[in-house]
């Protein structure tokens, strides 16, 4: 890999500056980290509290699943790696107005799939897919043009989460067996998990690194080109062959997931919130991939143990801590977490304690699911009240908002 994602260390602040569209529509961190953060917040308030608003083609759990997945996570996922990639490659993918226009289908597609009737099941669906086909392109065009075959996967699950999208879609609108529409949903969480793994296992070196330089961690490039390998197969099986059969393969990523967990001296990082949640995410992945073996052996029925261990131990944890590290590395501030960014991560971790209690609650699981949603509410509150004054503005220490290639380093 020929760089990592740089995050230019700040210099003594200047005063505060005004709100610029300009600077807003940078990079794509700034618009998707603010999007996806927001509708993490509306898309479960509807969910949890007022689902009878959910009047659209894709309604019920099926809404919930597409808008927390394809909406929130998704959204968040793109901008990260439209950010990443300007790093990889020295090359901005979308800035400007053409950033501007990929903000605008993804906010098309979460109105309209709100909205009652054909017509807007067919505009919200077009969005929808036409947001990660034009992040795709963009990335892909980036990587080609700099020949960064090693990031190529990524292009590819990116297309595989459009893909699974599309089948989730129409199996929607045709208003197929439930087992066949959570089928689709599953194959494209699981994209998206590879794709998690993949940056995760690259990046949280490298920040714990830089945070705490005494601290000797590896990357683990070749059990990680395994990890990746094993996934992508486990993956394929899972949507082409017998179900069972992928069970091993996800469940061998797990461990490498969680190995690569303990190699990197968790206990090292206690005292560090921006570590810490990072380190914990990527554990709930490897969780996550385990109950997906269990769930394709059928020895669990429900298919929810590992959606949430996945989606929210894994994801959720992991972005909580991505858009708070990252903004404020690309914002020009300390890499430093302040009480209401170790606040919001609290609060993400009591909302996956609360949503598996809830999980396995035979009696009255509602109040364990309400208190999780709250917390996962208040968590992303948190997180707007505090950045989003910062990316609407430009850099504190009025750098250039384009980061610097980062030259990589042995193993």
């Amino acid at each position: 890999m020929t760089s990592l994602l740089k995050i230019q260390e700040p210099s003594t602040p200047e005063p505060p500056q005004r709100p610029s569209l300009a600077a807003f529509l940078e990079l794509g961190f700034r618009p998707l980290y603010l999007c996806g953060a927001l509708w993490a917040m509306v898309a479960v308030s509807l969910w949890v509290f007022a689902p009878s608003l959910l009047q659209g083609v894709v309604a019920g759990v099926f809404w919930h699943a597409h808008e927390m997945f394809w909406g929130f996570i998704a959204a968040i996922t793109v901008g990260f790696l439209l950010t990443a990639t300007s790093n990889w490659t020295g090359i901005n993918p979308l800035q400007g107005r053409a950033l501007g226009a990929l903000m605008l289908l993804w906010a098309t597609a979460r109105l309209g799939f709100l909205w009652p009737g054909a017509v807007a099941f067919a505009v919200a669906s077009t969005a929808d897919l036409l947001f990660i086909a034009m992040a795709a392109l963009a990335i892909g065009r980036c990587l080609l043009a700099r020949q960064s075959r090693h990031n190529y996967l990524l292009v590819l699950l990116l297309l595989g989460i459009g893909s699974a999208n599309a089948a989730y879609l129409y199996a929607c609108w045709h208003q197929l067996d439930y087992s066949v529409v959570m089928h689709y949903f599953f194959t494209g969480m699981l994209c998206m998990a590879a794709i998690a793994l993949l940056i995760a296992r690259r990046v949280i070196p490298f920040f714990a690194t830089r945070a705490l330089p005494q601290l000797t961690v590896s990357r683990h490039t070749r059990s990680g080109q395994w990890q990746a390998g094993l996934a992508a197969c486990g993956i394929l099986v899972w949507q082409f062959g017998p179900g069972p059969w992928a069970a091993p393969l996800f469940a061998a990523a797990g461990l490498l997931t969680l190995w690569h967990v303990m190699a990197w001296k968790p206990w090292a990082v206690l005292r560090t919130p921006l570590l810490w949640i990072l380190y914990l995410g990527y554990a709930g992945l490897g969780l996550g991939l385990w109950a997906a073996a269990a769930y394709a052996l059928g020895w669990t029925a429900r298919m929810s143990w590992p959606v949430h261990l996945l989606g929210m131990a894994g994801f959720g944890a992991l972005i909580i801590g991505m858009i708070t590290r990252t903004a404020l590395g690309h914002t020009g501030r300390a890499l430093v977490a302040d009480r209401s960014m170790v606040c919001s991560y609290g609060l993400v971790f009591c909302a996956v304690v609360l949503r598996l209690v809830a999980l396995g609650a035979s009696t009255h699981p509602v109040p364990w699911l309400h208190a999780s949603a709250a917390c996962w509410v208040l968590a992303f509150a948190v997180y707007l009240w505090r950045f989003l004054p910062m990316l609407v503005r430009p850099r504190a220490d009025q750098r250039p908002g384009k980061p610097v290639p980062l030259q990589r380093r042995p193993h």
